[in-house]
């Protein structure tokens, strides 16, 4: 590397000694720095670009990591990284045993506090503030870095509610470029426009919760940033810092579709054009979803659709352009996602709520409490199901058929390709008794010709894709390719039986006792946790009847699955088609003797 000011900074401790005037060619340098790398690499981009002044002020002001900083969800802290003593090793990003792509305690003490999900970071960062005072840790500061789209979620309005009355030595800084991954929406959305125009005529919002409101300020005005950081230095208690970016700020292309370029995949770090990928017919699940609710909502006027601050990935963007007065994105906010639905199905509608199974985490109670317990007729579709690759621990949907199985009315189900997805969808807007939960994957299907006529699928049952007298493997959901798979590689094929499930409830019973009478041997296999999910429901219903066949379980085991391809990701943990042939010739061997 040529001998530029980023090439002799490793920690902030070096930032530090850098002169105020240098600031500017440093902020240039890592904009090129992130841009070359995540061209080729691939990452989240717009996000970073537009708080790298803001990144270098934090650490230029503040002794960190003595001082904590916590970035709200991290789609935004690569600068951060780079300054933080992993310049060297930014090149391993998001990859199989490389560094993370949100930030991570126990990967640098720079990381004060791993964040994936939005909204977490006032909260946070009020607890140590609050623990550093009762430590007598008087000088320490805290900074919570929010985007205007996190900062509308309930989560951090029940952390601003509380830091405002107390005397913690917190600093709330409010990234404000009015989009998330998506534009964001709602009436807080509106008030900071205003603010921004200086044409709100209300009292600040933010000084009515007691804080020390200053801004807004222009968040690429490095002297400007400086010189307010270092004023708040001396404030004592709660203190807002309302700071105005642009995402993608330095790159062209990323300034102007930051929808596009919030994650871009790779393109050229001249030019910023994407560089583009091999054409596939074979869709992404999110598409096949996005494009069937468009085709039934046209047939049935009662389906809405709704997404917490997720149109694009969830491609619901699709209705929102086709049909918009029936079809929300309420931001992220879902918790009131879920009880909205719910809502809307008192009323006779049919709500499709389409949620990332890792961010329906986040509404648990309202399922249970608002849902199920009502016995609401609400279809979620469950996107980014099982492992979701390159985002890693806080972003892999591998718990929810353990967080939903134990719910009651709540019916669960897992197309095995696309047109299953599409006929499920069909049969609930029919008229469905009772919420179900239909869980897909992230990236794309196997069916070309997906677009079928649609068939109603009866609740509860499942199919027999593969006569075998030896072993009988049970799937739930697209982990059935890798079992295909893995039976075609196998000695003897003809001796394995291949049941789909579909339903992990209700379960098949008439299904279930024809197979446990048939074989002795039966393994199942799902993309979700080993504890609490599909096969802990076969093993019940295998106690429950008696039965004592024997019976393996394979899944995500109980760990904390880390970042990488999804392909190396199965590898890693034994349920890619070659370790399961391996697996079966074992057990074919053993069931031999």
């Amino acid at each position: 590397m040529q001998n530029t000011l980023l090439h002799s900074i490793n920690s902030p401790k070096d930032l530090r000694l850098l002169k105020p005037e240098q600031l500017p060619q440093l902020a240039q340098e890592l904009r090129e720095f992130i841009i070359n790398i995540v061209a080729t690499k691939e990452g989240h981009l717009g996000a970073s670009l537009g708080v790298v002044e803001l990144t270098i002020a934090l650490h230029y002001v503040f002794n960190t990591p003595e001082d904590q900083l916590i970035w709200d969800v991290g789609h935004q802290a690569y600068g951060h990284k780079i300054l933080t003593e992993r310049k060297a090793v930014f090149h391993t990003n998001r990859q199989l045993g490389g560094i993370c792509g949100f930030p991570k305690r126990d990967e640098s003490i720079y990381d004060a506090f791993g964040v994936g999900h939005s909204s977490t970071s006032i909260s946070a960062a009020l607890g140590m503030a609050i623990a550093s005072k009762l430590k007598g840790e008087t000088e320490k500061q805290h900074i919570a870095v929010i985007g205007d789209a996190s900062i509308a979620s309930g989560m951090a309005f029940e952390g601003l509610n509380h830091a405002g009355v107390t005397d913690a030595n917190l600093l709330v800084i409010l990234n404000d470029n009015a989009i998330g991954i998506d534009p964001s929406v709602g009436a807080l959305k509106m008030y900071l426009t205003n603010v921004k125009k200086g044409t709100q005529k209300q009292d600040n919002i933010f000084e009515a919760l007691n804080f020390d409101y200053s801004g807004p300020i222009d968040g690429h005005d490095l002297d400007a940033v400086i010189s307010e950081l270092e004023r708040l230095k001396t404030v004592k208690g709660p203190k807002f810092l309302h700071v105005i970016t642009t995402k993608g700020k330095g790159l062209r292309q990323a300034e102007e579709d930051q929808v596009k370029y919030h994650a871009p995949g790779k393109f050229d770090s001249e030019t910023g054009e994407l560089i583009p990928k091999s054409a596939s017919k074979i869709p992404k699940y999110q598409d096949v979803f996005g494009h069937t609710i468009v085709e039934l909502a046209e047939q049935n006027k009662n389906i809405v659709g709704i997404t917490p601050a997720m149109p694009t990935g969830s491609s619901l963007k699709y209705m929102m352009d086709e049909l918009p007065d029936r079809a929300f994105d309420v931001g992220i906010a879902e918790q009131h996602a879920v009880t909205l639905a719910a809502g809307m199905a008192t009323q006779g509608l049919i709500p499709f709520c389409n949620i990332y199974s890792t961010f329906l985490q986040r509404a648990y109670d309202q399922i249970i409490h608002d849902v199920a317990i009502q016995n609401l007729p609400v279809i979620f579709c469950l996107d980014r199901a099982g492992l979701v690759g390159e985002d890693g621990a806080t972003h892999h949907g591998v718990y929810d058929l353990s967080y939903l199985r134990c719910v009651p009315n709540l019916i669960i189900f897992a197309p095995r390709n696309e047109m299953e997805l599409r006929n499920i969808m069909y049969t609930t807007q029919l008229g469905l008794h009772h919420p179900i939960a239909i869980r897909y994957p992230r990236g794309r299907g196997i069916t070309a010709n997906w677009k079928q006529p649609f068939e109603t699928i009866e609740i509860g049952t499942g199919t027999i894709l593969k006569e075998g007298d030896k072993i009988a493997i049970l799937s739930i959901g697209t982990i059935a390719k890798n079992v295909t798979d893995a039976i075609n590689g196998c000695n003897n094929p003809e001796t394995i039986a291949h049941y789909d499930l579909r339903f992990v409830k209700p379960l098949d019973e008439a299904l279930l006792h024809q197979i446990f009478k048939k074989h002795n041997a039966i393994i199942t296999i799902e993309d979700n946790s080993v504890k609490g999910g599909f096969g802990s429901a076969i093993l019940e219903f295998a106690s429950a009847n008696n039965y004592k066949n024997n019976i393996k379980v394979l899944g995500i085991p109980d760990v904390v699955i880390d970042h990488g391809s999804v392909t190396e990701l199965q590898q890693q943990i034994g349920l890619d088609s070659t370790q399961l042939v391996k697996l079966l010739n074992n057990i074919l061997i053993v069931n031999n003797q």
